[in-house]
């Protein structure tokens, strides 16, 4: 990892768990962090409780549903720091579980997902690129999971392969990974490295009701920031977690 001293990031999602590990790493290594949260009150509650900083960390009004909420984020980014070198989309939502089985799913329920955890991604990507091509050193993380990876879902000796069909929160990081793809395919020629990352399960909010969950938020925003503070020769359109590369 790099000294991020004078580097500016952006965190959605950030007011907790991993997305609020990852901007604590992130602040650690001396970037300025920004977190991009729906409730920005609840987030300030959240990094107050979470402990001394080593640095302070500022909180955005940002719902990646909303797209005046995302425009304003990104002026206000604009007018009060110029540039932005780092864009972590982390904000996601499971969804029902119940409701997205597949053969019994609620549609309404799949759309949501869709909607912040692959458009949501899209809308902030795109308001937040002219910031990000001021930067010599641009880089984007897309937070994904493993059950996005059709090798593993569709492997019948994996632990997979035992879950319940869902069609909404798995389907939704499949086409975040190829989301991370087309931009990893854009954008190389610009220096800006784009990669999906996967935390793996961590003991969150997220997680709950799931046994034997024990790794950490900080845990699991590691190879978030691992991609965030790639050199500038450093890999993009690729999809990794903890142990290296995940397969598609």
């Amino acid at each position: 990892m790099i000294d991020m001293s004078g580097r500016v990031v952006l965190v959605t999602g950030g007011g907790r768990g991993i997305g609020l590990a990852t901007a604590r790493l992130l602040a650690e290594l001396g970037a300025t962090v920004l977190i991009g949260a729906r409730d920005p009150q609840r987030a300030e509650s959240a990094l107050a409780r979470s402990g001394r900083l080593a640095q302070p960390v500022e909180v955005v009004s940002l719902d990646v549903t909303q797209q005046d909420t995302v425009d304003s984020a990104a002026h206000w980014i604009a007018e009060r720091h110029g540039t932005l070198d780092v864009l972590v989309n982390n904000a996601g939502i499971a969804g029902d579980r119940r409701a997205q089985v597949a053969g019994s799913a609620e549609l309404a329920v799949v759309r949501a997902v869709f909607e912040t955890n692959v458009f949501g991604v899209i809308t902030v990507t795109e308001a937040m690129l002219p910031l990000l091509r001021r930067s010599r050193h641009g880089r984007i993380v897309n937070v994904s999971s493993s059950v996005g990876s059709l090798d593993r879902m569709s492997d019948p000796h994996r632990y997979f392969a035992a879950i319940p069909g869902s069609v909404a929160y798995p389907p939704s990081k499949a086409a975040l990974n190829q989301v991370t793809v087309q931009y990893a395919k854009q954008l190389r020629g610009e220096g800006i490295l784009v990669n999906s990352a996967d935390p793996g399960p961590c003991a969150t909010d997220f997680t709950v009701g799931f046994p034997g969950v024990t790794r950490s938020a900080a845990d699991g925003a590691a190879v978030i920031v691992e991609l965030a503070t790639l050199a500038d020769d450093g890999l993009t359109g690729s999809f990794r977690n903890a142990d290296g590369t995940v397969e598609w």
